[in-house]
């Protein structure tokens, strides 16, 4: 079977998560600290920094420090309180978050004609979104880890030549531990966030009771004034504002992996108010001393608690990172099973929690990725230009689909969509825009990132599409080959065979092509494909559609929600259940390998034609994506027109 996928199909029987309470609640909400608010978590080592360098024209004076501390409340507020926990967080797919878990939601709405090119707009909108957050996992870890090292710089100055390699290998040994899993890697970094949210925390407050003036910055007022002082400097200045809030979608994509409750719970009772006693208290900071503006969160630290606070920095940094690297194996297992991504190795690291997961291609391309960038880039100021293009364009597209989703899925009033979604956009594209400005300093890396990754999973949606499409007006008819098979009896040898296909109808080219060759079939057949629904996941007593036709062939359909692995034989065991003869050892298996010509009528220009047979030979083998025993699977090729 070549393809990742065959129908998109959907439905509505699964029921939802059972919330988890009690210790597993509070565990979860630990655990959560050291995955999901790793990223927003360490936003004060740099956001208040860069609101105040030179290109902004922005003086750390009183009522800049005002101004600015405003809007950061505010932006923590509406946007991940209100915007993302209250209402981004009910957009869940049976539990699952992120931009394409928003979109399968979309998906399954019934098709008319006329809404078909609303929904290829929404599907481009959504697949750009979601490259956008790859561009994120890979900025993150590298910003997030160069911010906390340079701590070494107001620590100790003679070390700051050694920041940039110190930060390499860090984020070396940070990908190198992924293998172990969300799980295990969360359950050690939740500690390690909340020893830091209490020192973030502690140090805050100590400043602020040194310089309580500093609360007069929740009014929203002087943000008000700072705009009015300072036009479009003021305006611009939106675009490190906007660095307090990296992490938000995280926070929505990585919601599988711990639900809604616990997600809740550990930002209002631990992240929140650790976050703004020390924005606070750099902003007190700032007052008495305008100086430190430079690096005011180590400044924070007395002299003698700096090295350590470099250590928990470090530590927490690489927290940071985790969120945005969970996020990117979620997003890719969906990717997979809706068919926008080749087969990739998934590795379930989790017995009890399905959303927990590694893949190692991913892994290794975020690596990579990241290391390059911090070679490139050598400081987290520099990188500070490439982080916001990518944080706000993914937050203004999950703007935008959320709105769909509440008004065609929850059918929410027109007035209450439209009040709702315009507040959300105002704030986005204000981000948005402010950060326009600063792709020419490096904005244009997540953009050429986002647009590599969009037309990858494009292409292999589209070709995946049009080779089922070719394959489909191969295959025979079904009915027309079993009375083909009662007009001249075909040769049947003892055994079973399986014959995976990407279509659920027709008899698979690979049979024809056994067929053909071996002149002979099996005594009993089974045409096995594999369905995607738009849920996270299938309950095994609906997944299984089996169909007896007659002279000892079966069609059989499975279906997996987006999250779930398919399991082949599993679905044969319970076929067995059912009296289908699936002997262990005398079951073979059969797939095809096509190999593309590109000399057909397909629909694609020859460059994406060129990519797609590109990404079709390097996709992962069906056998181990299936989970097939090898030494029973069988290849067959089939050279195929496109």
């Amino acid at each position: 079977m070549s393809s990742d996928t065959a129908t998109y199909t959907s439905v509505h029987e699964v029921p939802e998560p059972v919330a988890p309470t009690g210790k597993r609640l509070a565990v979860l909400s630990i655990t959560a600290l050291g995955v999901v608010y790793g990223d927003i978590g360490t936003s004060p080592l740099y956001a208040l920094r860069e609101c105040f360098k030179k290109e902004y024209g922005i003086t750390p004076t009183p009522s800049n420090i005002l101004g600015v501390l405003s809007l950061i409340l505010w932006s923590l507020i509406l946007v991940v309180s209100v915007k993302y926990i209250v209402f981004i967080l009910r957009a869940d797919n049976r539990g699952e978050g992120g931009i394409l878990a928003l979109l399968a939601l979309l998906l399954q709405q019934k098709r008319r004609e006329d809404d078909k090119s609303k929904r290829l707009a929404l599907i481009a909108l959504g697949l750009f979104g979601a490259a956008l957050l790859y561009g994120d996992g890979v900025i993150t870890p590298a910003v997030s880890v160069l911010s906390a090292v340079e701590g070494l710089d107001v620590a100790t100055p003679a070390l700051a030549p050694y920041v940039m390699y110190i930060s390499l290998f860090i984020i070396f040994a940070l990908f190198m531990v992924q293998r172990f899993g969300t799980a295990r890697v969360g359950s050690a970094l939740g500690p390690i966030m909340v020893v830091w949210f209490i020192t973030i925390g502690s140090l805050g407050l100590h400043s602020i009771v040194q310089t309580p003036e500093v609360l007069f910055a929740a009014n929203p007022w002087h943000a008000a004034q700072f705009f009015a002082a300072h036009g479009l400097g003021g305006f611009l200045t939106l675009g490190a504002v906007v660095l307090c809030v990296t992490g938000g979608e995280a926070l929505y994509a990585d919601m599988g992996h711990f639900g809604k409750r616990p997600i809740r719970i550990a930002w209002f009772v631990v992240c929140l108010p650790a976050l703004l006693l020390n924005y606070f208290g750099q902003g007190a900071l700032l007052l008495r001393e305008p100086a430190t503006a430079t690096n005011p969160f180590y400044h924070l630290a007395p002299d003698a608690f700096r090295w350590p606070l470099v250590i928990i920095a470090a530590a927490a940094a690489v927290v940071a990172s985790q969120a945005l690297i969970s996020g990117a194996f979620s997003l890719t297992q969906q990717s997979v099973q809706l068919g926008y991504s080749p087969r990739m190795q998934i590795i379930h690291t989790s017995e009890h929690t399905a959303g927990q997961i590694y893949i190692p291609e991913v892994n290794n391309a975020l690596m990579i990725g990241c290391l390059l960038l911090v070679l490139g880039f050598k400081n987290s100021s520099n990188l500070s230009a490439a982080y916001g293009i990518a944080v706000t364009g993914t937050m203004a597209i999950t703007s935008v689909l959320f709105a769909v989703v509440a008004r065609m899925r929850w059918n929410w009033s027109i007035p209450h969509v439209v009040g709702i979604t315009a507040a959300f956009l105002l704030i986005d594209l204000s981000f948005l825009v402010a950060n326009v400005v600063k792709i020419e300093h490096g904005g244009w890396v997540p953009i050429a990132m986002a647009i590599g990754v969009y037309t990858l999973m494009s292409t292999w949606k589209r070709g995946r599409t049009q080779l089922n499409e070719i394959q489909a007006d191969l295959a025979l008819p079904l009915d027309l080959f079993l009375q083909g098979m009662e007009r001249t009896p075909i040769p049947r040898v003892k055994g079973t065979a399986v014959f995976l296909t990407s279509t659920a109808g027709g008899v698979p080219v690979v049979m024809m092509h056994h067929l053909k060759h071996n002149k002979m079939l099996h005594e009993t057949v089974i045409i096995l494909s594999v369905t995607t629904r738009g849920i996270p996941e299938v309950q095994p007593d609906n997944s299984i559609s089996l169909e007896k036709l007659g002279h000892g062939v079966y069609r059989i359909v499975a279906s997996y929600g987006f999250m779930q692995s398919p399991d082949i034989p599993d679905v044969l065991r319970r076929a067995a259940l059912e009296g289908v003869p699936v002997p262990a050892m005398n079951t073979s298996y059969y797939l095809g390998r096509e190999r593309l010509v590109l000399t057909g009528k397909a629909k694609m220009s020859r460059p994406r034609k060129k990519l797609f047979a590109l990404m079709s030979r390097n996709a992962r083998s069906a056998t181990e994506f299936f989970q097939i025993p090898p030494n029973r699977v069988i290849e067959i090729g089939a050279q195929i027109e496109f």
